[in-house]
């Protein structure tokens, strides 16, 4: 991520309250400046942008610091905002959610400030239960390198979904599960990255090491933050199946939280629908299809119609509180 410039909506970008940061356009595969330090980025400019076609500016990884502090502190007034389209609130909650995941994947201290994590789950909370489209107005606006960022979203965004659809969970155990899904892969910054980002297939040995990450993520979160179990418990349980197959300890369905199992049918799920390097991304009707036939017995049969109810309904999947 430290390597990448990152995208920021147009929309997100007052010009009276905006950071003073260096804005780049995207040109093939270059970045041009576009905004210098010390130059205002008016309302002009943002209509000549879009006029243009351009959705979004870019900024220096260097400067994301800043940028981070400035969305994560905006968000809920932003999403409150009357002014703003459910389109523009979905790419400013989506890329701030996803520069979050990466920035405390890049600098693991930060994941034990839980004041930050659970004010940007609260303000996930207020775009999913005020946006009936929240599902498919939440656009992936980051490039495949950014994958384990944009998934942990999407398995989050999904993971409520199917809590409020499927339970009646109270606010703070919605803002667990929340908290729980958007770290679920966090023991992976412990894989090298040479393992982690391999295209050809793994060794044994490298599936091993692998595998390793659910264990790695839960005892790192559960020495350094205040987590709740619930959390803890899906970072920890994500990859078992209710008939044993699983890992890391190999558990059965009455072992397993329910949490941690929808966490892991949302893990596969939005693995199977994202384009990863040598596979594109399957449609809905495929994914599911794969999830009860070609891994039966791995799920709970009740979540997965959930999951159907969710991503096949003609009708959209809404928060619930």
């Amino acid at each position: 991520m430290n390597d990448m410039y990152v995208p920021i909506s147009i929309e997100s970008i007052e010009s009276d309250l905006f950071p003073d940061v260096a804005l780049f356009i995207k040109s093939g595969n270059n970045y041009v400046l576009y905004k210098s330090h010390g130059r205002d980025f008016s309302a002009k400019d943002s209509e000549r942008l879009k006029d243009s076609g351009v959705e979004f500016l870019y900024v220096s990884p260097a400067e994301m610091e800043v940028i981070n502090e400035y969305m994560e502190s905006n968000a809920e007034r932003l999403l409150k905002s009357s002014t703003l389209s459910n389109k523009a609130k979905g790419k400013m909650m989506y890329q701030t959610s996803v520069n979050f995941v990466g920035d405390i994947f890049t600098n693991q201290e930060k994941v034990t400030d839980l004041e930050r994590s659970k004010r940007l789950m609260e303000n996930l909370l207020i775009y999913l239960s005020s946006d009936p489209a929240a599902l498919n107005s939440l656009e992936s606006v980051m490039s495949h390198n950014y994958h384990t960022f944009v998934h942990s979203l999407q398995v989050t965004t999904l993971s409520i979904l199917m809590h409020s659809e499927a339970f009646l969970v109270s606010k703070d155990e919605m803002l667990d599960v929340g908290m729980g899904t958007l770290l679920h892969d966090f023991g992976k910054i412990f894989i090298p990255k040479d393992i982690l980002n391999k295209t050809r297939k793994l060794t044994d040995n490298e599936v091993a090491i692998v595998k390793r990450h659910p264990e790695e993520g839960y005892n790192y979160l559960r020495e350094h933050t205040h987590l709740s179990e619930v959390s803890l418990a899906i970072v920890r349980y994500h990859h078992e199946r209710i008939n044993g197959n699983g890992y890391p300890l190999g558990l059965t369905e009455r072992e397993i939280p329910r949490s941690a199992q929808i966490a892991g049918i949302c893990d596969v799920y939005c693995a199977l629908a994202i384009d990863r390097s040598g596979r594109k991304a399957l449609p809905e009707d495929m994914i599911l299809h794969v999830m009860k036939e070609e891994m039966k017995g791995s799920f709970n049969e009740r979540f997965l119609d959930v999951l159907e109810s969710i991503v096949c309904s003609e009708e959209e999947a809404q928060l619930v509180l």
